[in-house]
């Protein structure tokens, strides 16, 4: 266990220093000669743990996907939450080259890949070599949803060239072969490790989404891609494995590795032991005042908060062992907060602590800078474990119910309205919300928008229905390069990447 866990930190040390001086590190300290089968599964839980720098948390790869689309704002609060306009740079899609939170998040993902494909040239098992490979796929397609341009080194390549770069036709038929390939290879679980489910739901992200990669101004999308992503819906859904969690929040609470019947690919967190940084999803946004102490910085919008039903329970209320505890509950936070005697909670100005639906980007009035906005607790804190800052609760990738949605859209965009319609219904039904009438592909974003919230996913969201370039609350209309990210300036010394257009 030693060694898994020294491998594992000198990989994530060497992620934050840049992809060509990770590689060189590695092949530097590890030959071919001294690697043994045991070696190779810490190269391999390394490959895992590398995925929490740019995944777990809202500083990353969530961000980038969250505070540029409609459901989540980092207001500037008088002085703080101004990091030199990054925050705001990101909400208002003005961010250029050298955005420094663009950049790590480029930086890492590139790491998750380059860690796992060093895992293949030590003679890995299948199983191991398919594991490695689904991750490194896995951090590809983010790499691709986001910059539009892969970087890659194949297995032992010389680390003194520059790594070659695959662009959107060339990476979708890779991932999609890729995945093809590794399926019989990899495990049926435990779902915290990579899976022939959890590659099937990656190949149906590739269908839905490669006329979007292929052209985000002007998606298409190929019908028989649309049958690809059904089929492959069908085949997680027929094998009886998983089925919606009556409670929303046991999917994301300390203990969803039991508690959910619905996670399809997560990240294991071991509380008070080893975990990532799932304890900044309810850090960022708690009040000072708050249990545990909060950032007093994320929040949600209005407009995305008012998308709901009452009924839906998805909006969230007492969770056991969260709000016994603190007053705290699950879900989306609006109005008066208490502790868990009840008693009314302040602010730091004496006033009560209600927060507010409305938010502006930058907040100016003394009396509203800890009020403003509704927060959200997505993952139920986990109190048993705040005093290490290692929680329980997995990270959650993949879900059952993000299978369902998918095959409704793809459906729907195949004329096949009336079975996609059952499907949301279904769902609907489920999380206390009242069945549509009819299924449009607005109404089928925003019922996206209460399922995923908080999850990572909504700039995908957007780009693929053609909304992310449209004004919502308290951003205006705006560039279509902002489609793409910018590759950030400190690599582009690889002269096969290619600064995206605009930048």
């Amino acid at each position: 266990m030693k060694n898994r866990y020294t491998i594992a930190f000198a990989i994530l040390i060497l992620s934050f220093s840049g992809c060509t001086k990770l590689d060189e590190k590695l092949n530097g300290q590890i030959g071919n000669q001294g690697v043994s089968s045991g070696n190779v599964a810490s190269l391999l839980n390394a490959s895992y743990t590398a995925m929490r720098a740019p995944y777990q948390g809202p500083w990353e790869w969530w961000a980038l996907q969250e505070f540029t689309s409609d459901e989540a704002i980092v207001p500037t609060r008088g002085g703080d939450w101004d990091d030199n306009g990054a925050w705001r740079e990101l909400f208002l899609h003005l961010w250029a080259p050298d955005h420094a939170r663009m950049a790590q998040t480029f930086t890492d993902l590139n790491s998750v890949s380059y860690v796992s494909t060093n895992v293949l040239q030590f003679n890995p098992s299948p199983m191991q070599a398919a594991q490695a490979r689904f991750l490194r796929a896995f951090a590809q397609f983010s790499i691709l949803n986001g910059w539009g341009q892969v970087p890659y080194r194949n297995p032992g390549e010389d680390i003194t060239q520059p790594s070659k770069v695959r662009k959107g036709p060339e990476e979708m038929t890779y991932l999609t072969s890729e995945l093809t390939a590794i399926l019989p290879d990899l495990p049926d679980g435990p779902n915290y490790n990579a899976t022939k489910d959890a590659a099937n739901v990656l190949l149906m992200k590739c269908y839905l989404n490669k006329g979007v990669f292929l052209n985000r101004a002007s998606p298409t999308f190929d019908p028989a891609d649309m049958a690809k992503v059904i089929s492959l819906a069908d085949g997680i859904i027929n094998s009886g494995k998983y089925k919606l969690t009556t409670n929303y929040y046991d999917n994301f609470a300390p203990a969803n590795n039991t508690l959910s019947t619905e996670n399809i690919f997560t990240a294991q967190n071991i509380g008070g032991v080893d975990a990532g940084l799932v304890k900044d999803m309810w850090i960022a946004p708690l009040h000072y005042n708050q249990n545990p102490p909060g950032n007093n910085g994320f929040s949600t919008l209005s407009d995305f908060y008012n998308k709901f039903e009452s009924t839906d329970t998805r909006l969230g209320g007492a969770y056991p062992g969260v709000t016994n505890v603190s007053g705290v509950k699950a879900g989306f936070l609006i109005g008066q907060q208490v502790d868990q005697t009840g008693a009314l909670l302040k602010d730091r100005r004496g006033n009560n602590l209600i927060f507010t639906p409305e938010v502006s980007l930058i907040e100016r009035d003394p009396n509203h800078l800890e009020v403003a906005g509704v927060r959200v607790i997505k993952y139920p804190i986990d109190y048993a474990n705040v005093s290490t800052n290692l929680a329980e609760n997995d990270w959650v990738y993949y879900r059952y119910a993000d299978v369902l949605m998918m095959k409704a859209e793809a459906q729907l965009r195949t004329g096949l309205s009336g079975e996609a319609l059952t499907i949301v219904n279904t769902l609907r039904g489920v999380r206390g919300a009242s069945a549509l009438s009819s299924l449009t592909l607005d109404n089928l974003l925003d019922e996206r928008g209460r399922e995923f919230f908080w999850e990572g996913m909504r700039r995908e969201d957007l780009i693929r229905f053609g909304k992310f370039l449209t004004p919502w609350q308290e951003k205006p209309t705006d560039n279509p390069k902002y489609l793409l990210f910018a590759i950030p300036d400190n690599q582009l010394a690889n002269p096969n990447l290619v600064q995206n257009t605009g930048y």
